[in-house]
């Protein structure tokens, strides 16, 4: 059957496929359109297969907070290249996913892929949106923070973003410090909000690589655990949030710029995501 212009268009209207593509389609499926959607589906599968091994290091960081500022959601959907990262309708994507996971209270990416989306998964969507845009694309990051007080930050790129969960904050200028440890977050990327936070695995490795450090420099082997205890608590100072010095101020650390602000106020939890 003949496929005319008007065709093509409504097909591209209803995917966002490329005029051509949209074209093939309708020729294969005979004109209709439901088989031309899932033909155009299928290509973007095969789009996404072929692609499968690509690094995707470009993207967006989104970030929402439940108006009772306790929750905090953040997402990065992620792709090949900064053109398509800058591209309106892949933020509006971003976006779109975030709103979904919100609404429907996804706690994580593979809940957020199982949800349904325009009568499929998200999954499925972010296949056919690698079909119709030519680059693999992928939630690389979904994270969630609970506490007293969320405040989110974006780093000016959309590329890095942060999520701080404060508690004590009764009388606080909670937004602005909150933004102020969030920037402190984004610059410094600590791994941890204190050393109780930090992993046993990390401390075993700094704990060696601080005794490996001292056997190198001729030091006893008597001294060499006390020497490594030296540099972990240097390394708890230098990479743990509160015990950070403050950007803004070196004369104080986290802590005491949070207390400075509000009495005991401190960090719950944070979560910083980065692209790239």
């Amino acid at each position: 059957m003949a496929i005319t212009a008007q065709d093509v268009n409504k097909l591209r209207q209803m995917t966002g496929a490329g005029m051509m593509d949209c074209k093939k389609a309708l020729t294969e499926a005979e004109g209709d359109f439901d088989k031309a959607v899932d033909i155009l589906r299928k290509k973007g599968q095969k789009v996404s297969a072929s692609r499968a091994d690509r690094e995707t290091k470009e993207g967006q960081v989104v970030t929402h907070v439940s108006e009772d500022g306790k929750t905090g959601t953040i997402l990065s959907l992620t792709c090949e290249t900064d053109f398509v990262a800058k591209n309106d309708e892949f933020g509006a994507f971003a976006n779109t996913l975030l709103d979904l996971a919100v609404e429907k209270g996804a706690k994580s990416a593979e809940e957020l892929l199982a949800l349904p989306f325009e009568n499929i998964t998200v999954a499925e969507k972010i296949v056919e949106m690698t079909g119709k845009i030519g680059e693999k694309i992928e939630v690389s990051h979904f994270e969630i923070v609970n506490a007293e007080a969320v405040v989110p930050y974006i780093h000016s790129n959309g590329k890095l973003g942060v999520l701080v969960g404060l508690s004590n904050t009764s009388g606080a200028d909670v937004e602005e410090a909150g933004k102020d440890v969030a920037m402190q977050i984004a610059a410094m990327n600590p791994v941890a909000v204190d050393k109780d936070g930090v992993d046993a695995s990390t401390i075993e490795r700094e704990i060696e690589v601080g005794k490996d450090q001292a056997r190198a420099e001729g030091k006893p082997e008597e001294m060499l655990e006390k020497i490594a205890m030296g540099k972990l608590n240097k390394f708890y100072k230098e990479n743990t949030l509160l015990s950070q010095s403050f950007v803004k101020d070196n004369s104080k650390t986290i802590a005491q710029y949070l207390d400075g602000v509000s009495k005991g106020m401190t960090v719950s939890s944070f979560k910083r995501i980065s692209i790239g």
